[in-house]
C-alpha cells in the first residue's frame, strides 16, 4: 500500500533499481568520470562559446560528438522528440532556453523497465546500440537524496499532441514532489523520471550491472 507521505525508503522499495541508457561505448568514460549531465559533460571537455550555447541551451536534431586532447571523443545524445512548436505553446516560468539548460544539468534514470523498453523500442533508438546501466536506487538515494529530483511526465519528448505544462515546477525535491495527487491521477505510475542534478561520481559504488543492448 502506499504511504500518504513520499519518501526515499519507499522509493527504494517499489523501484529497487534505476535504468540509464547512454551511448554504446561510453561504459569505459562513464566508469572514469561519473554519470555526467550533458552540462557537466560540456565543462569536462572545456566547451564554451556558441557551440556550448548550441548544445546546452537549443534542441539538439542529431546526436553530436566532441573532441577533447586528454579525454577523447564524446558523444552528446540529441533531444529530437521535443516538438519545439508544442514546447512554446506548453512551457511555463520559463524560456525554452531555460528549459533546455534545465533537462541538460540533469542525469536522467528511468524506474520502470517498462518506460526503458519503450525508449529502447522508440524508432530512433531500435537500430542503435546502447549502454544499459543498473543502478541499486537505496545506495543512489542514501548518497545523493539531497540532488535527486523527480518529474512525472517524460521530459525529454514533447509530441504534437501535448498539452499538459511543463516548466517552472516540474522537477521537485522527494519532499516536495506532489505524490497524493499523483497517485490520484495515475496510480499505477505516480513518478516517470528520477534524476539526479550535474552527476553521479563513483558509479561502480550503486551499479548494479552494465550491458550491451
Amino acid at each position: 500500500m502506499a504511504p500518504g507521505q513520499l519518501t526515499e525508503e519507499y522509493i527504494a522499495e517499489r523501484w529497487p533499481r534505476l535504468f540509464h541508457m547512454a551511448e554504446a561505448g561510453s561504459w569505459p568514460s562513464i566508469r572514469r568520470h561519473g554519470l555526467l549531465s550533458t552540462s557537466r559533460l560540456l565543462d569536462l571537455y572545456e566547451i564554451a562559446g556558441p557551440e556550448r550555447v548550441a548544445l546546452e541551451a537549443a534542441r539538439r536534431p542529431r546526436s553530436v560528438e566532441i573532441r577533447h586532447p586528454v579525454h577523447g571523443i564524446a558523444r552528446i545524445r540529441d533531444n529530437r522528440p521535443i516538438n519545439e512548436t508544442v514546447l512554446r505553446r506548453t512551457l511555463v516560468g520559463m524560456s525554452e532556453a531555460e528549459w533546455y539548460r534545465t533537462l541538460n544539468r540533469r542525469v536522467f534514470f528511468w524506474i520502470s523497465e517498462k518506460r526503458l523498453h519503450r525508449l529502447r523500442g522508440a524508432q530512433y533508438n531500435r537500430d542503435q546500440q546502447h549502454d544499459l546501466l543498473i543502478f541499486d536506487t537505496a545506495r543512489v538515494l542514501e548518497a545523493r537524496a539531497a540532488d535527486v529530483e523527480l518529474a512525472h511526465l517524460n521530459t525529454g519528448a514533447v509530441f504534437r499532441a501535448a498539452t499538459y505544462p511543463r516548466g517552472e515546477g516540474t522537477f521537485r525535491s522527494i519532499a516536495t514532489y506532489p505524490w497524493n495527487q499523483r497517485l490520484r491521477v495515475a496510480r499505477t505510475e505516480p513518478i516517470v523520471e528520477l534524476t539526479v542534478l550535474d552527476a553521479l561520481p563513483d558509479v561502480d559504488r550503486f551499479l548494479v550491472d552494465v550491458t550491451r543492448c
